[in-house]
């Protein structure tokens, strides 16, 4: 997982008045995390489109380790953790960047549609091939510029 990082910063509306962030705000930043991580190895989510799928979130669960707060910047990793038929499962990372204490880890499942339907469809071959390929080590900031 260590060949993708995203790197955000907390901004002050995520957060509660104690200034820790709100907790619905991860999920949020798992979504963005992966937004960054399929465009990065697949050429976004309109490379699907392109070829007639979408994906729909089904199952998310987190678990919490420690607080975000205020300014802090988080470091997101993306793992693929199994490929089924019509899903796929990642699994996200979120530390604190400079103290390396983990915040958050997250299981994403995402089912394949068909674009016009939305009925399953098998994940397709070619992002089954992605998954499996290497990716190039690469930092990936907020505004999704390449570091």
């Amino acid at each position: 997982m260590a060949d993708f990082n995203y790197y955000f910063r907390v901004r002050y509306g995520e957060c509660d008045a104690q200034s820790v962030v709100f907790n619905a705000r991860y999920a949020d930043y798992v979504d963005i995390t992966m937004t960054e991580y399929f465009r990065v190895f697949y050429g976004g989510f309109e490379n699907l489109i392109t070829q007639g799928y979408e994906t729909q979130v089904v199952n998310l669960n987190i678990s919490w380790k420690s607080s975000a707060r205020f300014d802090d910047v988080i470091h997101g990793t993306v793992g693929v953790k199994k490929i089924g038929n019509s899903s796929f499962t990642c699994q996200v990372h979120l530390t604190q960047q400079q103290s390396k204490k983990p915040i958050a880890s997250a299981d994403i499942t995402y089912v394949c549609v068909d674009s016009s339907s939305f009925e399953k469809k098998a994940v397709p071959q070619s992002l089954r091939e992605a998954f499996d390929a290497p990716i190039q080590p690469i930092t990936i900031n907020h505004a999704g510029e390449v570091l």
